[in-house]
């Protein structure tokens, strides 16, 4: 029995996901600037290529004020070089006037014909600091909207922050059907969460104890139950895996062995999520952690000393690493987005040594998005108006 009651409770496969480090977060030592892991076209492209190639079913594309490629034109340029992978784009609402966002995600979805899904996001602006409440009133209402022009022919919308009427859909409908994209969050504020149950798809959590994943599951559910829906689960975390536990941990010391905390500390904030409660989550795991950083027997929180957000990894030998994933199965997650440094390296780990003994998904195609042929839209086989 899992956690909670999911969407998907029969789907014995999972989605795993690999991370685009579009964000200046690519290291050999963590926290030491490397010139070769720039955040550049060709590294972050060549990330998604070979993920694709290694058989992973999705691929985080984070967005952040930072020295690097911008989200939504990163994934129109990856349409062309991929065939298989999906996109998790991370959309910050409230950027983009939400019809013209509509619009923009319905392109993407035709570009890579149903390929995309979406990360809802709700942290700052650069240069701005808004209220979380606001935030998140704002967010839900962006989700709204999409989710008008993506299902039905016409948006009147009466909100707090945006107010629109009779605004016909047919330049937002996407590839996907049956509702669009799908789409994934992570909060953990009261707001953060009822949105998430009333609107989105899959809820993501950072890492944490499991009694902490646990614990997060069942509020997010109880939201949900009362809005008459189910989510799906997802775990956002890093991961070093080695033929045995002694070689992964021996990675782990070796990451961090030229970390100064001061750099660590001014990488930390400059994150646009710095100051929200979810990172001062992850700083809490590494206030509990052993004097090496383990948090639990697999979990260390070393990540976290240079990385706001998610801030801990699954470090262990190949059998151990699939003992935790089949652990947080049982437990209801169904999506997990994994990570490394540098992230080529450790994709070819674990693309090579675990990835082959997991039953994997897509799941934008388990939930009967993805059309089998090009569906009747504006923009694939429907009548030119």
């Amino acid at each position: 029995m899992t956690i909670v009651p999911i969407t998907s409770q029969d789907l014995n496969a999972v989605e795993v996901s690999w991370f685009a480090a579009l964000c200046s977060d690519d290291y050999r030592y963590l926290g030491v600037p490397d010139g070769g892991l720039r955040s550049s076209w060709s590294h972050c492209a060549e990330i998604v290529k070979t993920s694709e190639e290694l058989g992973f079913r999705n691929i985080l594309c984070p967005s952040s004020y930072q020295v690097g490629q911008d989200t939504l034109s990163f994934v129109a340029g990856c349409a062309p070089i991929t065939s298989k992978i999906n996109l998790l784009a991370a959309v910050r609402c409230g950027e983009m006037q939400p019809i013209m966002l509509a619009r923009t995600l319905a392109t993407l979805d035709h570009m890579l014909e149903g390929r995309l899904t979406v990360n809802i996001i709700s942290s700052d602006f650069p240069g701005e600091t808004a209220d979380s409440a606001y935030r998140y009133r704002r967010s839900r209402e962006v989700v709204q909207i999409l989710r008008q022009a993506w299902t039905r022919d016409s948006i009147d919308f009466e909100g707090e922050v945006y107010r629109f009427k009779g605004v016909p859909t047919a330049p937002a409908k996407p590839y996907q059907q049956n509702g669009g994209p799908l789409l994934y969050f992570g909060g953990y504020s009261p707001d953060a969460l009822e949105l998430c149950a009333e609107q989105c798809d899959v809820y993501l959590m950072w890492p944490e104890t499991r009694e902490e994943l646990a614990t997060s599951m069942k509020a997010v559910h109880e939201r949900a139950a009362s809005h008459g829906r189910t989510l799906d689960y997802g775990l956002r975390v890093h991961m070093i895996v080695r033929d045995t536990e002694a070689e992964a941990k021996e990675y782990a010391r070796e990451l961090v062995s030229k970390l100064d905390d001061e750099q660590g500390k001014a990488i930390r904030e400059r994150a646009l999520d710095a100051r929200s409660l979810g990172v001062a989550n992850q700083a809490r795991n590494r206030e509990l952690a052993d004097a090496e950083g383990y948090v639990e027997p697999h979990l260390w929180t070393g990540i976290g000393r240079a990385r706001s957000g998610c801030g801990a990894a699954l470090v262990g030998s190949v059998d151990q690493v699939l003992s935790e994933i089949e652990a947080y199965k049982k437990m209801g997650i169904r999506a997990f987005i994994f990570s490394g440094y540098p992230h080529l390296d450790e994709a070819r780990h674990f693309g090579t040594k675990v990835l082959p003994q997991l039953e994997t998904c897509s799941l934008p195609h388990v939930y009967g998005r993805v059309p089998e042929q090009v569906p009747a839209t504006p923009l694939g086989t429907g009548e030119r108006r």
